[in-house]
């Protein structure tokens, strides 16, 4: 089975990017040891760029941000992709919108993998641009990789901590200069 792990986000509009930033702290903390491929990709605000690289897995978990009726910032709903609960709206910014019509084009063409959501309200931050990420969802975060782990587990993935002192604000400062995959640059 081929998992993917990716991350969607704005990295210059601080809690926006956490789906990036969680991918490549994941990279540095984890090491996901068979009997599955388990790839993790950083695919930012790349949206349909990213079709080539989705429907080559069978199952997909995506981290992201989500706006939700009555919800708290760093308040976290994982979900199913085809069963997105009411009070989920993927509405709060241009990635998430390109995100949502990127998966809906993928199950129209009968080609997408299961996709399940791991998502964290984030503190919207308008037009000024910083790396750093808000309290609530650095500690969303840690909810946000338990999910995922528990899930790789349920799977077989033998999860192996490489090193447990990654910082995960540490890493949003240096998620700008870390790579974003070339199959979805068109190389």
């Amino acid at each position: 089975m081929k998992i993917l792990i990716l991350g969607i986000g704005n990295i210059l509009f601080g809690d926006e990017g956490i789906g990036v930033h969680l991918i490549h702290y994941l990279k540095r903390k984890y090491e996901f040891l068979g009997p599955h491929q388990v790839d993790l990709i950083d695919g930012g605000t790349l949206a349909q760029r990213l079709i080539p690289i989705i429907v080559e897995y069978d199952k997909v978990f995506i981290f992201d941000t989500v706006d939700v009726d009555d919800a708290n910032i760093g308040d976290v709903y994982f979900f199913d992709f085809l069963d997105v609960p009411e009070c989920v709206s993927w509405q709060g910014s241009a990635h998430e919108v390109e995100m949502l019509q990127t998966l809906e084009m993928i199950h129209m063409m009968g080609d997408l993998p299961e996709t399940k959501i791991i998502g964290v309200v984030p503190y919207v931050i308008g037009e000024d641009t910083t790396f750093t990420i808000t309290e609530p969802v650095l500690k969303a975060a840690k909810l946000m990789e338990k999910i995922l782990i528990d899930e790789l587990k349920k799977l077989g993935v033998e999860v192996k901590i490489k090193d447990p002192n990654v910082n995960l604000q540490e890493v949003a400062r240096e998620s700008y200069k870390l790579e974003v995959p070339k199959e979805a640059l068109g190389y």
